[in-house]
């Protein structure tokens, strides 16, 4: 994988870091092929239990990398191709799904501002853990755009469809503390101290019952499209699922002998 995205499975955590700091981790193709790739990798290897996505710099990522975008705009009036904007589902759709579906945790370090594509990236993280100096901006609308990396979805289903129309049609800063207020943000912690709290849940999160995990985000997921009573269904049949689990056993060996589990992920 290419330097603009770093990929280290270790003990169970693959921490993908986005590493364009001169760039502020702006998606140029390499970059956007790399997290497609890395994001896939974590998602396939049942080694890895749990995702760590952070950054390198003063910024999570602004989204596209618009320099190199202007230059491909440019080529495609002049070969008449059409093919600049395929990015969306060749890079930004694979990598929102292999975040989003994959049947583990994923917790977003946001150390800096997290703009278009880069908002994107931190929303289809289940567990955002932010620094007071980070913002986030939607920036579509800014460039003559609409929503892509699973924006339209993702705001929405955080913050309501109203507050989703108005931060979309109107695009501005969005710092820490409102995006914890608005439920953007599951924590907010000095910058200082964002990296060592964002390692530690997403190992606390490795550590853990992997498949109850998974399931989680399955039922979350299904939930939101669902009515209650397929809801319901749903949860039965992970339920039973997961009761069927060695960790489930192992879970409530644990609590009799009032000792510390350690899980299998299976």
């Amino acid at each position: 994988m290419a330097d603009t995205v770093l990929y280290e499975v270790s003990d169970g955590l693959a921490t993908i870091t986005l590493n364009r700091p001169d760039a502020m981790n702006a998606m140029n193709v390499e970059a956007k092929v790399a997290l497609r790739e890395a994001a896939q990798a974590a998602a396939a290897d049942p080694a890895v239990r749990a995702v760590l996505l952070t950054a390198t710099g003063r910024a999570f990522c602004v989204g596209q990398d618009l320099k190199e975008h202007v230059g491909l705009l440019q080529a495609d009036r002049e070969s008449g191709s059409g093919q600049t904007m395929s990015t969306v589902r060749e890079h930004y759709n694979p990598i929102v799904r292999a975040l989003t579906g994959m049947q583990k945790p994923v917790v977003a370090g946001v150390n800096g501002v997290a703009a278009g594509a880069g908002f994107g990236f931190a929303l289809a993280a289940d567990y955002r853990i932010v620094a007071d100096t980070a913002s986030f901006n939607t920036s579509f609308a800014g460039v003559a755009l609409t929503a892509d990396s699973g924006v339209s979805w993702t705001l929405s289903r955080l913050i309501g469809p109203g507050r989703a129309a108005d931060l979309l049609l109107f695009p501005r800063g969005i710092k820490a503390q409102e995006a914890y207020d608005l439920g953007i943000a599951q924590q907010v912690v000095p910058a200082a101290e964002l990296a060592e709290t964002a390692l530690k849940t997403a190992r606390t999160l490795a550590d853990g019952p992997t498949l109850a995990y998974a399931a989680i985000k399955e039922s979350l997921a299904f939930a939101a499209g669902h009515s209650l009573d397929e809801a319901l269904d749903k949860e039965d049949e992970l339920q039973t699922r997961a009761g069927a689990s060695e960790d489930h056993t192992i879970a409530v060996q644990a609590f009799l002998d009032k000792a510390k589990p350690k899980y299998l992920g299976r």
